[in-house]
């Protein structure tokens, strides 16, 4: 029997619209998708009506399927003959384990093709009017899980300040710690933040703060994943332009 292929796709942020040509064909046309919680209702609206749809959804607190088991299925499906669309939020290879289902379809002798999406980063950044680089802001950018074993012993030092944006995934349910971590670190507390909540969506939110209120924004807003949080003087260039708009409507005002 023919094997088939496992298809990592990307989702991109959310909206339907941002998909790529080749995500969007094979999700329509897939008999078979297999995808995260992430991933927005209206994409999987797209699926052809008799197409299987299995979600592996994960959240901090409870796995549907652990990732071996993930592998498993995916694997096991292509080798019956089937083609497989692995359906991702964001990007398959930015903090969507795509890697790991990569390697071990190679392993199994399975064909797999990677079909990059947007990733939330850039997705989030973009619907929010926050460019993630900036001649006078920032020229580098770093992507950090927010969630992830060891978050306390792991070195952040020189990832955010100035001329650099610190962008972190999966970050609302440890923000006290993020925020502690930081400003232990050196960080000033008054330096600017967004939490991008539901980028690409109809109900996305995006929330400013000082970096030592972090914590209270979260809790406050009542922010819901999936949610990015980005650090750095970017988050504010909106304030900075209504400021110099102001200063020039006062000067045209006194002349």
């Amino acid at each position: 029997m023919e094997k088939g292929t496992i298809y990592l796709v990307g989702a991109g942020p959310g909206d339907p619209d941002l998909l790529t040509l080749r995500a969007a064909r094979l999700i329509e046309s897939a008999s078979l998708i297999v995808h995260d919680g992430l991933v927005d209702s209206a994409i999987l609206a797209m699926a052809r009506r008799d197409a299987k749809l299995v979600s592996v959804a994960k959240s901090r607190s409870k796995h549907t399927l652990p990732q071996e088991d993930i592998n498993a299925l995916l694997v096991r499906e292509a080798r019956a003959g089937r083609d497989v669309v692995r359906l991702k939020g964001g990007d398959p290879f930015i903090f969507g384990r795509g890697g790991e289902e990569m390697e071990a379809a190679r392993a199994a002798g399975v064909a797999c093709e990677v079909v990059p999406g947007i990733t939330a980063a850039n997705g989030a950044a973009a619907a929010s009017g926050i460019a993630l680089t900036h001649r006078e802001d920032a020229s580098i950018v770093t992507f950090v899980a927010g969630q992830c074993k060891g978050l306390s012993d792991q070195d952040w030092a020189g990832l955010a300040g100035k001329g650099r944006t610190l962008v972190i995934y999966m970050g609302v349910k440890t923000a006290p710690q993020i925020a502690e971590k930081l400003m232990g670190d050196g960080l000033a507390p008054d330096m600017p933040v967004a939490v991008i909540e539901k980028a690409c969506r109809a109900d996305m939110r995006v929330l400013r703060g000082p970096l030592a209120g972090l914590p209270q924004l979260v809790e406050r807003e009542a922010v819901q994943s999936p949610a990015l949080i980005v650090i750095g003087h970017v988050t504010a260039r909106e304030d900075v332009a209504l400021l110099q708009l102001a200063e020039e409507t006062a000067q045209e005002t006194a002349s």
